[in-house]
């Protein structure tokens, strides 16, 4: 069976027109019905469009390897405009800046320093170049339109994974990006945010959107802050005073440390939200170097207040150490920034995808862990997951609930 005429449920005629489903034809303005009415050579689901949809998705990966690069460092995606090596950041010249071919031509390595270049730059650009081919293959019979919005959302989508399977972040930037975009796709083609279901008009695309970007924003939220109030904190109780101190980051890269009794927790485990704070009962306290006594110290993400009541920034203090008692450390079983994600899956998807999504999602995390022999109490980032689980839907996995749907349609539901 042909994955395309399954998919979308329309046939091609002996005489090369589109035969459209009943959804399809009753559709008007902005969706696949043009297609049948707008003549134009070669057809756009001649497979010689595939080429530049692959071509196009070479060169956006470049561009992603930039934004997974500078965006968690805070870096602008545009200045320097030009890429350069991470070690010995010399320049790298437009002519060995092509995407596939410069990597493989180098060997994976940079020409002024020979650092190597991880293989990550080779395979986002790999990546993004078959699934955007796989998109323009698969819907281009239905909305070529609708393809530039789907091409957003793969390039979101990448981004998002590899910057939270590295830093443990989410840039809720690209998720309330993609959410405009989201709702905007709905508009163009209805159907999208109810694959398996009958199409309005674009008021309707918009309202399925919407009802979609609410299921997923604020049914992770409330999950999100349930967890906290039940798993939202860590307490650690000594039998004797053992050490503690915070660790600058080795590079621009890695975060500070909480190191206590010879474990070491990176800040951001720590800090993901405005309101966290580390508490550690003390017997002595070293700010820069200097006793200041024991107590209760709060550390906040950006200031510590000494048992006094005394408020210092961490961007005054030198070094910040001592010996502890106890600690009670903040953590999170899922950040704010999968409650973005998710709402950015609905808007484009509706409420049936963000479902979807998130289950797709959990089996994925739980045989990934299982593969990797990832124990409780380890952080698994789960935003890549639900990247892996908005794509299989937007890639056919709709289909399951299609015939969801129809197995319950002789029990009279």
């Amino acid at each position: 069976m042909d994955l395309r005429l399954d998919l979308i449920g329309s046939a091609r005629r002996s005489d090369g027109k589109v035969c459209l489903s009943s959804w399809q034809a009753g559709l008007a303005g902005l969706n696949g019905g043009t297609l049948a009415t707008v003549p134009f050579y070669p057809p756009f689901d001649h497979w010689i469009w595939l080429i530049p949809a692959f071509l196009i998705g070479a060169c956006i990966g470049s561009f992603l390897n930039v934004v997974i690069y500078r965006l968690p460092l805070n870096m602008s995606v545009n200045e320097p405009k030009r890429s350069f090596c991470p070690l010995c950041k010399k320049p790298i010249p437009m002519w060995l800046n092509f995407p596939l071919v410069s990597w493989l031509w180098l060997r994976g390595k940079c020409r002024e320093c020979h650092a190597p270049i991880a293989f990550r730059y080779f395979g986002v650009e790999l990546l993004t170049a078959v699934l955007f081919m796989l998109v323009w293959w698969l819907f281009a019979p239905l909305s070529v339109g609708v393809i530039l919005f789907l091409w957003v959302l793969l390039a979101l989508l990448i981004s998002i994974t590899f910057i939270d399977a590295e830093h443990l972040i989410i840039p809720t930037s690209l998720t309330w990006a993609g959410t405009v975009v989201g709702l905007g796709a709905c508009a163009v083609w209805p159907q999208l945010p109810i694959m398996a279901g009958e199409a309005g008009n674009w008021l309707s695309g918009l309202k399925h959107g919407a009802i979609g970007w609410v299921a997923g924003f604020v049914g992770l939220w409330l999950v999100v802050e349930l967890g906290k109030m039940a798993f939202g904190k860590k307490s650690l109780k000594f039998d004797k005073p053992v050490a503690w101190s915070l660790k600058e980051p080795a590079t621009d890269e890695d975060p500070m440390l909480f190191i206590v009794d010879g474990e070491e927790i990176p800040w951001w485990d720590i800090f993901s939200r405005k309101t966290d704070r580390l508490l550690v009962e003390t017997t002595d306290i070293r700010v820069s170097g200097e006793s200041v006594g024991g107590g209760a110290l709060i550390i906040r993400e950006l200031e510590i207040q000494l048992a006094d009541g005394t408020i210092h920034p961490l961007a005054s203090i030198k070094s910040l150490d001592g010996m502890a008692t106890s600690a009670v450390i903040p953590r999170e079983a899922m950040g704010m920034g999968d409650v973005h994600l998710l709402g950015m899956i609905g808007a484009f998807f509706g409420w049936t995808g963000v479902f979807f999504s998130l289950f797709a999602a959990s089996i994925f995390a739980i045989i990934a862990a299982l593969i990797g022999r990832i124990g409780f109490g380890k952080q698994l980032p789960f935003g890549p997951f639900l990247a892996m689980g908005a794509a299989a839907w937007m890639f056919g996995a709709w289909r399951l609930w299609e015939w969801y749907l129809n197995s319950l349609a002789p029990l009279g539901m």
